[in-house]
C-alpha cells in the first residue's frame, strides 16, 4: 500500500461516527475486503472478462457464474456531482459545503463509484471548497477507515 493510498482512522467522538455506512451483502463483500487493504478492486467476469459494478453472482453479459477482482490504478474523472441543499440528514448538517460525487473509472468509463471529493484520506467531508469541483477532473482513490472498521474510497483532485 502506498503512503497515498493508507487507510486512516480518526476515532473521536462526532468524527464520521454518526454518518452512512455501506451494507455488504455476499457479492459485493470482496469490495469492502480490498477496500480495508488499500486496494480499488472491481468484479469481473472470469469467462468474458467484463467488469461490473455493483457486483453481483452473474455476469450480465454472457450469464457465467465465474467472476474475479481485478485491481484498478484507482484514477478516474469526475462523472457528476451534488452538494446537498440542505443536508437531508441530521448527521450531514454539521457538515455544511460537502459534495457527493460520481467517479468514472480511467480503465473502465462504464463503471462508477460514488463517494466524496475531499482534501486528504481523512479529511472532513466538506474538506474541498464546492467552487473547485469541475465534470471531468482528474481524480484518484484514497482509503478512509471509519470508526466502525469498515474502510471507503473517498476522492483526491489529482491537480490540488
Amino acid at each position: 500500500m502506498t503512503p497515498s493510498m493508507k487507510a486512516t482512522t480518526d476515532n473521536r467522538p462526532g468524527n464520521d461516527a454518526d454518518l452512512l455506512l455501506p451494507v455488504a451483502d455476499d457479492d459485493g463483500a470482496p469490495f469492502w475486503e480490498y477496500t480495508a487493504r488499500g486496494e480499488l478492486r472491481i468484479q469481473a467476469c472470469a469467462d468474458c472478462e467484463e467488469l461490473r459494478f455493483p457486483p453481483r453472482p452473474c455476469c450480465p453479459h454472457c450469464q457465467s457464474f465465474g467472476a474475479r477482482w481485478q485491481k484498478m490504478s484507482g484514477r478516474g474523472r469526475i462523472w457528476s456531482y451534488v452538494l446537498p441543499h440542505p443536508p437531508l440528514l441530521p448527521a450531514y448538517a454539521a457538515r455544511p459545503g460537502y459534495n457527493a460525487i460520481i467517479v468514472e473509472l480511467a480503465e473502465a468509463p462504464r463503471i462508477r463509484l460514488v463517494g466524496n471529493l475531499v482534501a486528504a484520506a481523512d479529511a472532513a467531508l466538506n474538506s474541498v471548497d464546492p467552487a473547485r469541483l469541475r465534470i471531468g477532473a482528474p481524480v484518484k482513490v484514497a482509503f478512509h477507515a471509519m470508526p466502525t472498521g469498515v474502510t471507503v474510497p473517498r476522492w483526491l483532485l489529482e491537480r490540488p
